[in-house]
């Protein structure tokens, strides 16, 4: 069997509580792995004014994996925990995807009436190393009446072209169907520029469907007709908010894992849940640990252990499916730790049948 060195970096909140229930669940699968965790966090960042060390990339470099929790704590600003950790690391590893994939679990109701999980299955693939998320820019005249900042967004021709591709190539694997998100009458000069890329890239997949749809219309696409999408590739921003509406729309973001992909595999990927911090119920046994254990299936599914990944997927969606135990976020009266240690027991069980 093969060995991995992984790293951690469970965060704040709830962060800590999850990760630990998908370390449980990855061990049970994957006995071997050598871990090593992190503490890097906003409460690291009020104790030493910085969320990682300045060497933090390359202390991480040498990991095939990362598995990150959530960041967030109160009195730490979200952009300082952004981009003091996230981001950097984002970019430092050349993760230029960032997938979630969107479906609804057995067990579990969606906050769309009478919609099904055939309904509900979808695929984001964001950009997450340009777009809207740029420092460029800046506030001028502080303080006073003419006051004004300004925020760049960068469009480059190799980032539009490898996340429109990326997103083509996932959509072969699937129903061959890829829609884009754009914005172009409003954002005269990015938008048009990213609609150009994407015909470009679409006239090399003819088998695969197309679609262009301005953001706010395809946001209540996702609502009224979920059922006709399945690729979605955005932007940075809005590749963003789509994927937590999506997310919402399947039962919330306890249910969500991302990956921040390196596709060339030349540094780690960083796996993690979409959703935040919590920490007004850290420390209490109550959250969620689906999402950070999906998270860890879609680790292993990136090192190539397909197995080991499939028997976490499909325990999570026996234990949800099957009556297991629920938290208190999906109507249950069970601890993070009991759902940890089903979703572990069935992981193992189905590999070892």
């Amino acid at each position: 069997m093969s060995s991995y060195r992984i790293a951690t970096i469970p965060g704040d909140g709830i962060g800590v509580d999850v990760t630990a229930e998908a370390v449980k669940v990855l061990d049970r699968v994957l006995p071997g792995i050598e871990w090593t965790e992190f503490d890097w966090s906003c409460e690291n960042y009020l104790r030493t004014g910085a969320m990682m060390p300045a060497d933090g990339p390359e202390r991480l470099a040498r990991f095939d994996a990362i598995l990150l929790g959530a960041v967030g704590f109160p009195g730490v600003p979200d952009h300082i925990s952004l981009w003091g950790l996230l981001i950097p690391l984002r970019r430092a590893f050349g993760q230029y995807v960032n997938l979630r994939p969107v479906r609804l679990l057995p067990g579990t109701t969606s906050a769309l009436r009478d919609r099904t999980a055939a309904d509900l299955d979808l695929l984001i693939v964001r950009e997450n190393s340009e777009g809207e998320y740029s420092e460029i820019g800046g506030r001028h005249n502080p303080g006073r009446p003419d006051e004004f900042v300004l925020q760049e967004s960068v469009f480059t021709r190799v980032g539009c072209e490898r996340i429109i591709r990326y997103a083509f190539e996932r959509a072969v694997e699937r129903a061959g169907k890829v829609c884009s998100a754009t914005k172009s009458n409003g954002l005269i000069h990015s938008m048009p520029y990213w609609d150009e890329v994407f015909e470009r890239i679409a006239a090399q997949y003819p088998a695969v469907q197309t679609r262009q749809m301005h953001v706010d219309a395809l946001a209540a696409e996702i609502v009224l007709h979920p059922d006709r999408l399945d690729v979605i590739v955005g932007s940075n921003l809005f590749g963003d908010i789509l994927s937590d509406l999506a997310a919402a729309v399947t039962g919330g973001l306890g249910l969500a894992p991302s990956g921040n992909i390196n596709p060339g595999r030349d540094a780690p990927s960083m796996f993690e849940a979409v959703h935040g911090s919590a920490p007004d119920i850290a420390g209490q046994g109550i959250a969620n640990p689906v999402a950070q254990i999906l998270a860890g299936a879609m680790l292993l599914e990136h090192l190539g252990e397909r197995d080991a990944a499939a028997a976490v997927d499909r325990a999570v969606t026996d234990v949800l499916g099957g009556g297991g135990p629920r938290t208190p976020d999906l109507g249950g009266t069970a601890t993070t730790t009991e759902v940890g240690t089903e979703i572990a027991d069935r992981a193992s069980a189905l590999l070892h049948a």
